[in-house]
């Protein structure tokens, strides 16, 4: 009796371990996935994502609510300041249209590629006042509430208000601090903010310690005052809402952001300030097998998910495998030819000459450059292709190209300098409710170690590093006046037959499309539901150059998660790939799915980070 038990145990553990490896891109989650059929809320803190869940209990829509939490996340540093930069995606349900929101930062007066190379430098720096572009959050928080909310400016500030009174800070951020003191010191207002106790072997906050920000409560306590004045003098919920942006902006709030940084070496003028505004734009679209998916234009990397998918729709991927050695491969070369033409012909669309961005996302464009993939090497060379042809243009810049082409890849001195950039982290925010509106948020700038404006208790973007010096490094970004960078933050949005299918969004530099690219690919198809797809094993390319530090890239380099099976790294490695390995590699993505067929909402939120959400 015992040897037949055995024996069964046997076979059914045998059994088990064949069919998950014949299931291997539909293990068991980490976490579960959230539900719900009123609302969801989905972001990079509980705290943050309580924001969100207290706003729709008071009523509030999805624009509402997510204006409230990317003000929380600001308000707790996570990994961002009020002095750092919104980009979203918001699907409206009155007009069943997708609607972009630019309220990224400009380089200030002065900034140009001689001011920098004056001072010796080859990249504009990392950290600091001179690596600030114009706070972009609070005005594209005013400006969505405005423009889509329901609620006053009061309401959707009241929970980043208590947050800045006083709030237990957590372990991330407090000890994100104490690594980073050194630069802290560097700038006074930073050094009174973040140093709770100075002269201490720990001059950082402790975890749970109640972290008060005085200046930054005075400043937001400014703009609802202003809004709230507005409105007993009978202004509209909107003016009065753009009465509290003209003082950010105009007024007093603005002489200090630019007293403030140029005091501790900045360029940021109350011209700057006063001259700069959110754009409302069309986002860019392609269809991938029937559905309609939605980025930012070239001011992100947006459009390499979506040329990659015009790539990857001349394969048949399903039945490569999810993540086999074909599957691998075909993604890392499509990823570097669509991240180097996004390196070379990204900009600001709002400066001359217009980028290609036609032709890049021709599905013709898309044919002839799959054609070049060697399909038994990894071509380590790979530069940017000419989409100028397929928009009926000669290329003003086929000199560069050709010698970007015939550059070789250089390898950075630190492998963990150019991960911190490569890899540098944010937060998003994924937001929907009943009635149909949806946003898709990636907020950024002003991490820590930030400079802080002033009195302000605004911490200063860091955005500027992201622009170019050289012409030869990318025609289109290089840095000047008034221009924004070309900038890795990139919430994403699919519709299926007119109505919304995937919201979705991810922290982490340089990652972020290419782990988006997987996590949909994952949805649609593999059949993941929403929280396999995010938690699922992903790859990254570290080919990519970073648009971080130096700019620099190791050509070759792939992330596969731990448990990759060994034969697929055989022949990774045959390919050529140098291969590099982590327990988890899906990044913290966020994501909502919508399923009409019940009339619910599913959330998804890897098991990467802290993120996490809330649904009702």
């Amino acid at each position: 009796m015992k040897r037949v038990l055995f024996a069964l145990l046997a076979y059914t553990f045998t059994f088990s371990v064949s069919a998950q490896v014949f299931n291997a891109y539909t293990p068991p989650t980490q976490k579960p996935p959230l539900h719900g059929k009123n609302w969801m809320a989905i972001t990079g803190k509980p705290l943050a994502a309580t924001a969100g869940a207290m706003t729709f209990q008071k009523g509030g829509n999805a624009v509402d609510a997510a204006c409230a939490m990317i003000a929380a996340t600001s308000t707790m540093w996570d990994v961002l300041s009020w002095g750092g930069e919104t980009q979203a995606m918001i699907y409206n349900p009155n007009t069943k249209k997708v609607i972009a929101i630019n309220a990224l930062g400009v380089a200030p007066t002065g900034a140009t590629p001689e001011y920098f190379k004056g001072k010796g430098l080859d990249y504009i720096p990392e950290y600091g006042p001179l690596a600030a572009v114009t706070p972009g959050t609070p005005g594209g928080i005013m400006v969505m509430l405005a423009e889509y909310g329901t609620m006053s400016l009061k309401e959707v500030l009241a929970p980043a208000m208590e947050l800045a009174a006083g709030y237990p800070i957590e372990a991330q951020t407090a000890n994100a601090i104490e690594r980073g003191k050194s630069e802290i010191k560097k700038w006074p207002y930073s050094t009174k903010v973040f140093l709770t106790h100075p002269g201490e072997e720990r001059e950082a906050p402790e975890a749970g310690e109640i972290f008060v920000q005085k200046d930054l409560l005075a400043m937001l306590t400014k703009l609802v005052e202003t809004e709230q004045a507005a409105l007993k003098k009978k202004k509209s919920r909107k003016e009065a809402i753009y009465a509290a942006y003209d003082r950010f902006y105009k007024g007093d709030i603005a002489k200090e952001i630019a007293r403030g940084t140029q005091e501790q070496g900045g360029l940021i003028t109350e011209q700057d300030l006063a001259n700069w505004e959110v754009k409302i734009e069309e986002p860019m679209m392609v269809n991938y097998k029937g559905i309609d998916v939605y980025k930012l234009s070239q001011w992100t990397q947006g459009p390499a998910l979506l040329q990659s998918l015009n790539m990857l729709e001349n394969f048949d991927l399903k039945a490569m495998g999810y993540n086999s050695s074909k599957y691998i491969h075909t993604l890392y070369q499509v990823m570097s030819m669509a991240f180097s033409d996004r390196d070379f012909y990204y900009g600001d669309p709002y400066f001359g000459p217009e980028e290609p961005m036609k032709g890049i996302l021709s599905k013709e464009y898309a044919k002839e450059r799959v054609k070049q993939i060697n399909w038994e090497m990894n071509d380590a060379k790979i530069g940017p292709g000419d989409p100028y042809p397929f928009e009926g243009k000669v290329n003003p810049y086929s000199e560069l190209l050709k010698q970007k082409s015939q550059a070789s890849l250089s390898a950075p001195d630190s492998y963990e300098d150019f991960m911190r950039g490569f890899l540098a982290g944010t937060t998003s925010v994924q937001t929907a409710d009943k009635d149909g509106w949806v946003v898709s948020v990636t907020p950024s700038g002003g991490w820590i170690p930030a400079c802080i404006a002033g009195n302000t208790g605004i911490g200063l973007s860091q955005r500027m590093q992201s622009f170019v010096l050289n012409e030869e490094e990318g025609p289109f970004n290089v840095v000047a006046p008034g221009k924004r960078p070309k900038v890795t933050l990139t919430p994403s949005m699919a519709l299926k037959e007119g109505k919304p299918f995937l919201s979705f969004a991810v922290q982490g530099g340089d990652t972020q499309d290419q782990n988006l690219l997987q996590m949909f690919l994952n949805v649609v198809e593999f059949d993941m539901t929403i929280q396999e797809a995010v938690e699922a094993a992903n790859i990254n390319s570290y080919q990519v150059s970073s648009s971080f530090g130096n700019h620099e890239s190791i050509p070759g380099s792939l992330l596969l998660r731990n448990d990759t099976p060994p034969w697929v790294q055989k022949e990774l490695i045959r390919m050529g790939y140098k291969l590099r390995f982590d327990d988890r590699s899906s990044g913290p993505i966020n994501a909502i799915y919508f399923d009409w067929k019940h009339g619910s909402f599913w959330g998804g939120s890897s098991n990467y980070g802290e993120d996490y959400g809330i649904g009702w």
